[in-house]
């Protein structure tokens, strides 16, 4: 990984934007987004690493996004919110084998049913995970990831909805379950476990789901903060 920046944006509860954004998922990935230059190719988010979660904290919401550039905070609407922005960058290259961190995702869990089995009974092409097996979930994918878990205590969340596209036919309504994931892990893939922070964990990253922040276990509070 090369620059990595964590930034906090602390919406102020009277600006009409923020919570117009924080109420719609489109809407905030959107607002992300035009923090950023345009023309980035097919995919800019991926080309940019962004990723972001809303966060409830004991003061309101606020909303935590990583990325591979600097945003530009100054496109934000006036009196949007606080902002601050740090490097991960030292952070993240610091991982070593047998470290302990503490985790935090918001992720969106789902498994895929065969094609039978979605044929046979109706289903989605992805079904949504609670409970023991959105935690099995989250055990394949931080092993994936090369971090093993030590402790774990999820927690599911309201779903993050919205509405994409234009009016009429092309709209599409958006919508994916979320859960959030807590714990200790132990590092056994440093180079594994940075590719993830940068690529996100499952489905949903444009809004609002896959990012994975870690903090040192010798710190309470989470160190990816700013």
């Amino acid at each position: 990984m090369n620059d990595v920046w964590l930034t906090r944006i602390v919406p102020h509860p009277t600006s009409r934007d923020a919570r117009r954004d924080l109420g719609d998922a489109v809407g905030l990935h959107r607002r992300l987004m035009s923090l950023f230059p345009d023309e980035l190719g097919p995919d800019p988010r991926a080309s940019l690493g962004i990723l972001h979660r809303v966060e409830d904290t004991p003061a309101g919401p606020c909303i935590l996004m990583q990325s591979a550039h600097r945003p530009d905070l100054n496109r934000l609407p006036e009196h949007y919110g606080t902002t601050a922005t740090r490097q991960l960058s030292p952070l993240i290259a610091a991982l070593h084998p047998g470290a302990t961190v503490h985790f935090r995702c918001v992720a969106n869990p789902v498994r895929k049913p065969g094609a039978t089995t979605r044929s046979l009974y109706n289903l989605p092409a992805v079904v949504p995970l609670s409970g023991a097996d959105a935690d099995q979930w989250w055990m394949r994918q931080a092993n994936t990831a090369g971090l093993k878990v030590l402790t774990l205590h999820s927690q599911p969340l309201d779903s993050a909805t919205g509405v994409r596209g234009t009016r009429g036919a092309d709209q599409q309504r958006i919508r994916h379950a979320r859960t959030r994931f807590d714990g200790t892990g132990l590092v056994t893939d440093p180079d594994r476990l940075r590719q993830k922070l940068a690529d996100g964990i499952g489905r949903g990253k444009a809004y609002g789901c896959g990012l994975l922040t870690l903090a040192p276990t010798r710190h309470r509070e989470s160190a990816t903060a700013p």
